[in-house]
This record gives structure tokens, sequence and C-alpha cells, in this order.
């Protein structure tokens, strides 16, 4: 099996993983057909709990959170 002959420098490393990194990009968005809340693909509505058309997810009102 063959071995490196020398270490690989931190700038060649980085080089390297950037354009990897370059090609990332931010999490797939859409509007909660719900609440009209901008939500993540295929998640649950943090603020109302609906997940195609249906609720799954209970979430407390937060007036309710207050009084307490």
């Amino acid at each position: 099996m063959a071995t490196p002959k020398r270490r690989v420098s931190h700038s060649r490393t980085h080089e390297r993983k950037s354009q990897w990194l370059g090609a990332l990009s931010a999490p797939a968005t859409t509007t909660c057909s719900h609440c009209g809340e901008m939500i993540e693909s295929y998640r649950a509505c943090p603020a109302c709990g609906y997940y195609k058309g249906r609720q799954v997810v209970k979430v407390a009102d937060k007036s309710a959170e207050k009084k307490d």
C-alpha cells in the first residue's frame, strides 16, 4: 500500500476542503401550507406543528407560556 512521502501542509489541506465546503448550500426552504411561515423542506412547521396538511406536533401558545 502506498504511503505519502511528505506531510500535507495546512494550506494545501484547506485549499482542498474549501472546494468541497464551497459547494455546500443552505437547506431548501418552503412556505408552510397552513400558516405561511418559512420552513425547511420535509420538516414539520415549528410555528403551527403541521406537516402535509395535518397536525403532527402540538405547539404551545406563546401567550400561555407568558402567563406562567
